[in-house]
């Protein structure tokens, strides 16, 4: 991209163009705490010789996952992607048109947006889902702006403590210039509990946010938790793991109205955070209170099969202010990727993914908690992941341990909730071998006497 500069000349220029005589007056509708009134704490310019080979020597810091025997979760997982995802996705016709959301784009980008929206309803037990949004995050928000449009609500919304910390975050920033109070509802022993959770949700309450599985691994009590929702008038949302579905309940057949997902799962490599998926599927009659955009199949004046964009509700369109999201775009080429991994996978494979991760994780947590330092922090049933606690506190001298043998050991849990500071989040997906299993826990440390139950292990053969 061209680097175009203003000289004070074209500046002036500018400033008389607008008119303002400076640029103080140009941007003195910003409030002052806001403003920049101090020096850019930035070093020297470098020549574009020592730039390079400092941004070289920047970039060489990064270890990517695949470098490493993975152990990691939280949100981004080591799963296998067949070759087929990337030969499909890193086609000229999807690669270069990957966020369309214009009403001429071309019918096979349309027909692999109907398809992906099929595969999401199937997946969910869900009515409609639309053509994704940015990634778990956005979409956990843009499920509650959903909620508070539906049910006319905006005196609160109640989530759970156990769901990802930055999807929370991220919701506390969408809620922030709304007036809607945000209530957290503990999650001390790993999972809700749920008669705080029926204290706090009342008859101002739009929706309740949960995650099943949680961000601990463990599994909620859906079927209670949507029951509390629905007695008082809100909505359920609920966080899903797409993977767990090959073995667990859909969203749609415990009662929750709007199911929402991180999609990286779904044939995306980890990738330092993105960009990734996000995934949203509801009931039928909360259609029209979507954001993002529906394809739709139909036919043409000459009676052969097509597709459409069926609904879109952002502001650059037609409802404009009265428009449900300003998002303006998709993950498309995630979706499509996702797509083609579903469909290489079919029903059975993904319940062989999912049961292998069942499997490998609860030997792993069988394992570790046979040493003599790890203890598990909850008791709560898991799917594919697991908090184990340190004795000794020094969950980043175990995590350094690791990595010296080539092993990312899992997540410190310290940087959202300080109480745990002394926990370790581990995820085992179905490409974690038993080898790699044994070398995790040898570089943890000497196994304890006492072995892990015949459950455990035998649940991993």
């Amino acid at each position: 991209m061209a680097y175009f500069y203003n000289t004070p000349q074209d500046q002036a220029e500018m400033l008389k163009a607008i008119g303002v005589k400076s640029l103080e007056e140009l941007f003195a509708s910003i409030p002052a705490p806001l403003q920049l009134d101090r020096p850019l704490d930035v070093p020297p310019a470098l020549g574009e010789i020592e730039l390079t080979a400092h941004l070289q020597e920047l970039a060489a810091r990064n270890t990517p996952a695949t470098a490493n025997v993975s152990f990691l979760g939280g949100g981004s997982y080591d799963h296998f992607v067949p070759a087929v995802v990337d030969y499909v996705a890193s086609r000229g016709e999807f690669y270069t048109s990957y966020t369309p959301y214009q009403a001429e784009v071309a019918q096979g980008n349309l027909q692999a947006m109907f398809e992906y929206q099929t595969l999401i309803c199937q997946l969910t037990g869900m009515d409609v889902s639309n053509q994704s949004l940015y990634d778990g995050g956005s979409a956990t928000a843009e499920a509650v702006l959903m909620s508070l449009a539906v049910t006319r609500r905006e005196g609160r919304v109640v989530t759970i403590g156990s769901v990802h910390p930055e999807y929370r975050q991220t919701l506390k920033t969408y809620l922030t210039s709304l007036g809607v109070e945000l209530v957290t509802v503990e999650a001390s022993g790993g999972t809700c509990d749920l008669e705080q959770l029926a204290r706090v949700v009342n008859d101002e309450t739009a929706c309740v946010v949960a995650q099943h599985p949680n961000f601990f691994g463990a599994l909620e009590e859906t079927d209670e938790i949507a029951k509390i929702a629905h007695d008082a008038g809100a909505l359920f949302v609920v966080a899903f793991d797409p993977i767990s579905l090959g073995v667990l309940k859909r969203p749609g057949d415990y009662g929750a109205d709007i199911a929402i997902a991180e999609g990286q799962s779904l044939g995306t490599p980890m990738q330092y955070g993105g960009p990734y998926l996000g995934i949203m599927a509801a009931r039928e009659k909360f259609v029209r209170r979507m954001p993002g955009r529906i394809a739709g199949q139909t036919v043409d004046r000459r009676g052969k099969r097509c597709w459409v964009l069926t609904l879109q509700t952002r502001e650059q369109h037609i409802r404009r202010s009265k428009a449900t999201s300003n998002i303006c775009t998709n993950q498309g080429l995630f979706a499509l990727r996702a797509s083609v991994y579903l469909s290489a996978l079919g029903p059975q494979g993904l319940r062989e993914v999912a049961e292998l991760c069942l499997q490998k994780a609860h030997y792993a947590r069988g394992q570790l908690t046979g040493l003599e330092r790890l203890e598990p922090a909850f008791a709560s049933p898991v799917f594919k992941e697991f908090v184990v606690r340190d004795r000794q506190h020094d969950v980043d001298g175990l995590v350094r341990a690791a990595l010296a043998e080539g092993i990312f050991a899992g997540v410190p849990l310290g940087t959202w909730y300080p109480e745990l500071s002394d926990c370790l989040l581990v995820a085992v997906t179905e490409r974690r071998t038993r080898q790699e299993i044994d070398q995790l826990v040898a570089a943890l440390g000497d196994r304890a006497s006492s072995s892990p139950s015949s459950a455990e292990t035998a649940s991993y053969a």
